[in-house]
């Protein structure tokens, strides 16, 4: 049998197209973070499949996954692959992965995504939220460069040096394993290496600081036992809006990565993830810095729209039609961007679930950590049996995120096709059942998400009638204004769904925001606006 060269596999899916090299034995694909190739997804198992070099051949085989995994169509347990051919895991049908053997594969930049993804997705928002939120955004984004940096590359400690108006690098924050902020506004190593790199551009790598005539220049750091170090430029590349524009190139500052472990940075897969990483990195930074220096105005509402875009792609289509239900939804941000979200999943048992929720405050934080609970919610749905469990989850996940002074309420519910509707209210205003025999406020649960760790959460089941509708709202329905500083108020709400309660959701809808505004008149909104109906036809 021929040998093979350089097996490697061509991804292409929502963050672009890269190459990822099998250079180990046993290759792992999945879910979870130490995985060798990690693929989010609901329909993704924590490890889904792995590929093993056996006797010159790559023979892939799935790990019990519950979607399986697909080689040129077929579902398979095992199979040696061929070159060319295309692997799928389980539905996800926005990813393409394609195995090559030869030199055939198309030339593309290496990546390995996990950590750059979440960096890519902060510097999107951060595009549309200049001049929204605190002034702790640029720290919050050097912060999560140097996780993902640390993350990534295995290094113990890192620290980002920016260049000022003056083209001087400036000390800006130094990170450890653990998410950890080193003290002190320096950090304790020799300035040689980054100054070379900020002057030239070009990626240093020192596989070990005691060779030779390095340790004499590098003495301080060599004595705190450094032995190994990687110092990438941060090259933000401006791109053109017109053809005769040229495009530039421009040095922002340096990435500094170390470790007392000779030889911990040198993989390949580590440098061509961090240069994916520095890439994004100085995207992210740059958007933050001038977040900070204050845009223009035309500029300003442009990035606005921007922002709102994004945030309202992150959200579901509103109108859902099931074999057993159907739904109609709304968010209406009070500013560009809010912190309100909704979200549906189809649950494996065959039930529907929902979710909508509201961040404490408005604007960008409150965007930003409700696209996180999203996204939290969505890599937990499809595992946790019980509403109630969902919610601790998600508890749990804002307080590994440690985000000071942020927290928020939700309701989950899931509705069966039998009209088993079992629910948890994590001090979200109660949404109404309303039925034939009368309303009913969906009030079983706990506390609001994000106070206490260890809050425990109820939950509720009921059994819902063909033509039940549940009606969710955040607090700015019924606490909108009017002229004279009355509110909407919960009994507004009622009369209104209550008289529509025999048309289709989405007409309910409709009658609900048209009162609201026509209450309102002509008083600016003053909180995000978000209702989520969902009928159980039976």
């Amino acid at each position: 049998m021929t040998e093979i060269a350089a097996p490697r596999l061509v991804v292409t899916d929502a963050l672009g197209r890269r190459i990822v090299p099998i250079d180990k034995p046993l290759f792992t694909i999945g879910r979870r973070s130490e995985t060798d190739l990690r693929l989010p997804g609901a329909d993704i198992s924590r490890v889904h499949a792995e590929i093993s070099l056996e006797n010159a051949t790559c023979i892939i085989r799935d790990k019990q996954s519950r979607f399986g995994t697909f080689v040129n169509g077929e579902r398979m347990t095992e199979k040696v692959l061929a070159h060319g051919d295309q692997i799928r895991f389980g539905q996800a049908g926005d990813t393409e992965i394609v195995f090559f053997v030869d030199d055939e594969a198309p030339s593309v930049e290496k990546s390995a995504v996990s950590a750059a993804s979440e960096l890519r997705q902060m510097a999107a928002l951060l595009e549309g939220l200049r001049a929204l939120g605190s002034g702790r955004v640029l720290d919050e984004v050097l912060a999560l460069v140097l996780d993902s940096a640390i993350d990534v590359t295995g290094a113990e400690r890192g620290f980002i040096m920016l260049a000022n108006r003056e083209k001087q690098l400036e000390f800006k924050m130094a990170r450890a394993r653990g998410k950890v902020t080193l003290p002190g506004r320096t950090f304790e190593t020799s300035r040689k290496i980054p100054e070379t790199v900020f002057a030239t551009g070009r990626q240093t790598i020192v596989e070990d600081l005691l060779d030779g005539e390095l340790a004499q220049l590098h003495t301080g750091t060599v004595a705190l036992g450094i032995r190994h170090v990687l110092c990438t430029p941060l090259r933000l590349v401006r791109y053109v809006e017109r053809a005769e524009q040229r495009g530039a190139e421009e040095i922002i500052g340096v990435l500094y990565l170390d470790s007392r472990e000779r030889g911990a940075l040198k993989s390949s897969a580590a440098q061509s993830a961090l240069d994916t990483l520095s890439a994004e990195a100085a995207l992210a930074i740059e958007n933050a810095r001038l977040y900070r220096e204050a845009l223009d105005k035309a500029k300003f509402e442009q990035e606005l729209k921007v922002a709102a875009a994004i945030q309202q792609a992150l959200l579901p289509p509103p109108n859902r039609d099931g074999a057993f239900f159907s739904t109609a939804a709304a968010s209406i941000a009070c500013r560009a961007v809010g912190g309100d979200f909704y979200d549906y999943v189809d649950l494996p048992s065959g039930e529907f679930g929902f979710i909508v929720g509201d961040v404490a405050g408005k604007g960008s934080p409150a965007a930003l950590l409700a696209a996180a609970v999203l996204g939290m919610f969505s890599a937990e749905a499809t595992y946790q049996g019980s509403a109630a469990s969902l919610i601790t989850r998600l508890n749990h996940g804002l307080f590994r995120r440690a985000i000071e002074a942020r927290f928020l309420t939700t309701f989950y519910g899931t509705l069966g096709p039998n009209g088993r509707f079992t629910y948890c209210n994590a001090g979200h205003n109660a949404p109404i059942l309303v039925s034939s025999s009368g309303l009913r406020r969906l009030e079983t649960g706990g506390v609001v998400l994000g106070l206490f760790e260890h809050a425990a959460f109820d939950e509720e089941t009921l059994t819902l009638q063909p033509g039940d509708l549940i009606v969710a709202f955040s607090d700015g329905v019924t606490e909108a204004l009017n002229p004279a500083g009355e509110e909407f108020t919960d009994d507004r709400l009622i009369a209104c769904v209550t008289s529509q309660k025999t048309n289709p959701p989405q007409a309910v809808m409709n009658a609900l925001l048209a009162d609201v505004r026509s209450f309102c008149a002509d008083s600016p909104q003053s909180d995000d606006v978000t209702v989520v109906l969902v009928r159980y036809n039976g």
